[in-house]
């Protein structure tokens, strides 16, 4: 588990993957398929502003929000402004080997043609939501054998399922709010089941969920049972899985976690929300919400909440970083873990760098600190025997 005392330590300087003489081929990924598309952009563009031009030959690759892959000349202003015409389709092979990102472009006779663009020696997946941060992506480069920033398969993914998550929180006894997992299936089949279910959760309100996304895309605030009907349906067209939790009546942290094996945690942080809740709006929109750095809770509480986080990070084995979220109840001061973010936001008013800015470390260091950490689960996951014979 962390301590204060590794709080503050030095960032690593960056040495695996390339020596000190050769750039590292870094791979910068954003976009995606997702609910939170735009949001990964806004990341992408803080992360790309700090990646130092003599470390690192920084290689973008743009998925658009139908699944496409895009490389060229500004890959990122491009999607930003959804003109792609100079860009190329962008692909890896999962082939274990070079890691080698090609673009697709046309020959003298109009066929395909797979050009090597480099060699990569480590991505930074800048991507939140389904096809970036649930797994799905970080299974292709398990495929291809190549280091990434953030966690693995297993931990992406757990992360990212809200329900799954909170039962592995309960296995580890870690204090979570009560909740029900439905369908989109049930809701449009058997509304009223699932209303009572929901109702014998507490009194109003309920929070409305999709299970797998982030941002708070489609996450709804339901006073009464018309409300929880509008927060169903709506829930439902972002994801198939649909989580109602109880409400708290909560003040909102945020402890920031960096690390492999012997990960540490940041000071705690307290978010007070311009709406209701930190929704969208007041997350990304009006810009009003405050961020209070460091929480004004008592040195307890934050110890407490760093120690939580720990446990939480090492309950679903996540890797690199996550920004672990908690309900503070403000009735008896009980401390629920609410989410974990395996690919947190990294815009300028976001609060996993800014947790990490107040403890010590800038946010070019901590963007250094995350690819040496991919580069070392990679040399530690190049330790697994993948044959077996006498």
């Amino acid at each position: 588990m962390g301590s204060s005392a590794g709080l503050l330590a030095k960032t690593p300087k960056i040495t695996g993957g390339a020596s000190m003489t050769k750039k590292i081929q870094l791979g910068v990924f954003f976009g995606g398929r997702s609910g939170e598309h735009e949001v990964s952009l806004m990341s992408a563009k803080s992360v790309l502003s700090v990646l130092a031009p003599d470390k690192y030959s920084i290689h973008q690759v743009g998925i658009d929000q139908y699944g496409q892959w895009w490389t060229g000349k500004n890959t990122l202003s491009a999607l930003e402004q959804n003109e792609k015409s100079a860009l190329h389709h962008a692909l890896i092979l999962p082939k274990p080997g070079a890691a080698t990102l090609y673009a697709l472009r046309r020959g003298k006779e109009n066929e395909q043609i797979m050009k090597p663009i480099a060699d990569l020696d480590v991505i930074f997946p800048v991507l939140h939501g389904t096809f970036g941060e649930d797994g799905t992506l970080q299974g292709l480069f398990e495929l291809a054998d190549i280091a990434y920033v953030g966690a693995g398969v297993l931990g992406s993914s757990v992360g990212m399922d809200k329900g799954v998550f909170k039962d592995i929180m309960r296995a580890h006894n870690i204090p979570v709010a009560d909740w029900i997992v439905t369908t989109r299936g049930d809701i449009s089949s058997r509304i009223d089941e699932v209303i009572d279910e929901a109702e014998s959760l507490g009194p109003y309100p309920l929070f409305v969920k999709p299970a797998n996304l982030g941002s708070s895309v489609g996450i709804t605030k339901a006073k009464n049972r018309s409300d929880l009907l509008d927060g169903l349906a709506e829930a439902a067209e972002y994801d198939r899985r649909v989580l109602i939790e109880k409400g708290i009546n909560a003040r909102e942290i945020e402890v920031s976690v960096l690390g492999n094996d012997h990960p540490r945690a940041s000071i705690a942080g307290e978010i007070r929300p311009s709406d209701e809740f930190y929704s969208y709006r007041a997350k990304y929109l009006d810009g009003k919400s405050d961020l209070l750095i460091p929480a004004p809770i008592s040195s307890d509480l934050m110890e407490k909440a760093r120690q939580l986080a720990l446990k939480t990070y090492q309950a679903i084995d996540c890797a690199g970083m996550a920004r672990v979220d908690f309900l503070l109840n403000r009735d008896n001061d009980e401390l629920l873990i609410n989410e974990v973010n395996t690919i947190p936001g990294f815009t300028s008013i976001s609060m996993y760098p800014k947790l990490w800015e107040a403890s010590g470390i800038s946010y070019s260091q901590l963007i250094d600190e995350l690819i040496e950490l991919a580069l070392e689960r990679k040399k530690e996951r190049d330790q697994t025997k993948r044959n077996y014979g006498e």
